[in-house]
C-alpha cells in the first residue's frame, strides 16, 4: 500500500505541519491563553463596574443624608427665627398696652386683630 518513502514523506509532513503551527500560535500568543486572558479581562471588568457602582451609590446616599440634614438645620434655625420674632411682637403689644393703660387710655386692639397681626 504505502511504501517506506511514503510514510516519511508523510510523517516529515505532519511534522513541518506542527512545526508552521506551533510558529504561527507562538507568534499569535496561543488562542487558548488568549481565550483565558480576555475571561479573566471580563470578570475584572465586571468587579470593578460592580465596585464603581457601589461607590456611585454610596456616594449619593451620603449626599442625600448630608443634603436632609443640612435641610432640618436650616428648618430648625428658620422656626427657631420665627419663634422670636412672635415673641418679640407679643413684647412690642404687651409694652404698647402697657403705656396706654399708664396714659389711662384702653387698646383698641382685639384677639382677632392680635391673631391677624401674628399671622402678617
Amino acid at each position: 500500500m504505502f511504501g517506506l518513502l511514503d510514510t516519511l514523506k508523510m510523517g516529515a509532513g505532519l511534522a513541518g505541519g506542527l512545526i508552521l503551527y506551533h510558529l504561527y500560535a507562538v507568534s499569535i500568543g496561543y488562542p487558548s491563553a488568549a481565550r483565558q486572558a480576555r475571561a479573566g479581562y471580563v470578570i475584572l471588568a465586571e468587579k470593578t463596574t460592580a465596585e464603581a457602582r457601589a461607590a456611585e451609590m454610596e456616594r449619593q446616599r451620603n449626599a442625600a443624608a448630608e443634603a436632609g440634614e443640612e435641610h432640618r438645620k436650616r428648618l430648625k434655625a428658620a422656626e427657631a427665627a420665627e419663634q422670636a420674632a412672635r415673641d418679640t411682637l407679643e413684647t412690642e403689644i404687651q409694652s404698647y398696652e402697657l403705656q396706654l393703660s399708664e396714659k389711662n387710655r384702653a387698646c383698641a386692639v382685639t384677639a382677632a386683630d392680635r391673631q391677624w397681626l401674628l399671622r402678617h
